[in-house]
């Protein structure tokens, strides 16, 4: 009999029920909730029509209520369920409220995105591989079809993002369908059955990808405003959904002009280090001309980083992390799907893939100097994503919405930020020229700050930065102006990021303003414990709590230590 079944019959339902249900509701249109409850060889595609949208957004509110009906608990594991789920479930109305849920289109991470990715994720070499493969082709038209009909429903109701969103995803379709990525995937399959197929339905992906492109740019950018600030109002739930907490927008602008001064002034000492000026640009060119440190594209540079995974691994299991066996490895990607950054995709639910760290470099790039990506390794990696990840899919006790579904920006990408910092702190960095790269992502994250929430809430640009930003108001030329200024970021690249800010209100938040809440968390937990304090200990118990908002995170974390606090001094 399921708990929830058991539950009922007993008149009494605690949240694991109420979790379980939850769970085997999603899984009737989430493919991650069904592969977490078992189902191995669901369709990877999502269903992106407007009815499924609703359907989330009603069963959301259903469980919601369920959570609020149940009375309080002193079971420790289950008051962290209960906050961890209502947080969530919370942030996700509050998101479709305001309507960025189904309206999203961005430079990176929206369906569009996710239904590509799908197929990198997919194994190559199990029993059916590429039968499943065949058939996962077969249906990228419906589910662009399905999130086209979306998109319209919410030109109907007046809420659409803004024309650069628009046009800058039409032009990353245009550029898949250029750069022949679906015919990739078909082109690595065995000569057979299954390879006619996948060719016939790549190619049929193919047509439907150019033709979402022509529609965006047809049916969705005439009514797309010119207008791409969100407001306060939005920008306030958009930003506490992304961090699982509420913030002080105008306290964080202000402090994120403060890192930047703080990190220029540990820049200018680190190139005194190396160059015996305190030039940071000189320095950065010594850097990248030292042919010690650059790696040709291709087989080398992905060897490279599959080498630097492995060393770090290496350095922390079992001294300062202990990585559960089964999650260990973490492979090193090469991908032309996108340009210039690197992501992670975490284990599936079954093991069948393992963890693994993408690097996707711009056209055209010969070799790459890897003292700038060092700390990108750290984030991606370990003692980053793939560690936080690796350390959660093991938590068995742990409910599997929470284990296998829980995503919270703030958590995971603040946790990977502050492992950059740690990294450094635990010895990581193997001289200047590293640290230099730690302090230029920290400065890169600093300008997220500031950029984000100058943008999206129109904030002036205090007059004692205008030098940096190279203007007194904010504006997307601004905000690449003072990355390439402040944070040695390439234009492109810093381009996309300030598209991508600008799609994502809020988001950019969750790698800084995340990081200083697991700092401030950890200092907390310092303070109460003083000589007992372990750091060790204390990253097992955070994150052996799993994934979950940040402001639940720190509300158990520190009902844990209040409780081992009292423990001590009775003793």
């Amino acid at each position: 009999m399921s708990g929830s079944a058991a539950a009922s019959d007993s008149g009494a339902r605690t949240v694991r029920d109420i979790a379980d249900d939850y769970l085997l509701q999603r899984a009737e249109f989430d493919p991650d909730a069904a592969e977490a409850i078992g189902r191995l060889d669901v369709m990877r595609i999502p269903d992106l029509s407007p009815e499924a949208f609703g359907a989330r957004a009603r069963l959301d509110r259903l469980t919601l209520a369920a959570l609020d009906a149940l009375p309080p608990t002193d079971d420790e594991r289950a008051h962290a369920l209960t906050l961890a789920l209502r947080e969530r479930l919370s942030s996700d109305i509050a998101l479709d409220e305001v309507g960025f849920t189904r309206r999203i289109l961005a430079p990176l991470a929206t369906p569009v995105h996710l239904l590509r990715q799908v197929f990198d994720e997919l194994p190559r070499d199990i029993p059916g591989a590429w039968t499943r493969i065949a058939a996962h082709l077969e249906q990228v038209p419906r589910a662009l079809e399905q999130f086209l009909q979306t998109l319209e429903q919410e030109v109907e109701r007046g809420n659409v993002v803004a024309r650069r969103q628009v046009d800058v995803v039409a032009s990353q379709c245009d550029a898949w369908v250029r750069s022949g990525y679906y015919a990739g995937v078909a082109a690595e399959c065995p000569v057979g059955p299954d390879r006619e197929r996948a060719m016939l339905a790549a190619d049929r992906a193919i047509a439907a990808t150019s033709a979402f492109a022509t529609a965006l740019r047809q049916q969705i950018a005439p009514f797309a405003p010119a207008r791409e600030a969100v407001g306060r109002d939005f920008y306030r739930v958009t930003s506490a959904a992304f961090l699982g907490t509420e913030v002080d927008l105008d306290e964080l602008y202000a402090w994120g002009w403060t890192e930047i001064v703080r990190l220029q002034a540990e820049a200018d000492d680190l190139a005194e280090r190396i160059i015996g000026s305190r030039d940071v640009a000189a320095a950065v060119a010594a850097l990248d001309a030292d042919p010690a440190r650059r790696v040709p594209v291709g087989e080398p540079l992905r060897a490279w980083l599959q080498g630097r995974l492995d060393a770090t691994t290496d350095a922390v299991d079992g001294s300062v992390f202990d990585i559960p066996a089964a999650t260990r490895t973490v492979e090193a990607r090469l991908s032309t799907a996108a340009s210039g950054v690197m992501y992670y995709t975490p284990p599936d639910a079954a093991l069948t893939r393992p963890g693994r760290v993408w690097w996707t470099v711009p056209t055209g790039t010969e070799s790459i100097s890897t003292w700038r990506e060092v700390s990108t390794v750290h984030h991606e990696g370990v003692p980053g994503h793939h560690l936080q990840h690796a350390v959660t899919h093991g938590l068995t006790e742990l409910h599997p919405w929470q284990r296998l579904l829980c995503q919270v920006h703030g958590y995971a990408e603040g946790w990977a930020h502050y492992a950059e910092q740690l990294a450094g702190e635990i010895g990581l960095l193997n001289d200047p020229g590293e640290r230099l790269g730690m302090v230029h992502a920290q400065l890169w994250r600093a300008c997220r700050i500031v950029i984000d929430i100058g943008l999206h809430l129109e904030l002036p640009v205090p007059p004692a930065h205008v030098g940096l930003v190279g203007a007194t108001t904010w504006t997307p030329a601004a905000g690449v102006e003072l990355l390439v200024r402040v944070a040695e970021v390439d234009r492109e690249t810093a381009g996309f990021e300030v598209d991508r800010y600008l799609g994502w209100p809020g988001q950019a938040l969750a790698f800084k303003v995340g990081a200083r809440l697991w700092q401030q968390t950890r200092e907390d937990a310092n303070r109460a414990l003083g000589e007992e304090f372990d750091l060790r200990r204390f990253h097992a118990e955070a994150l052996g709590l799993g994934p979950m908002g940040l402001g639940p995170l720190r509300e158990v974390l520190a009902r844990s230590v209040a409780a081992r606090v009292r423990r001590l001094a009775s003793r």
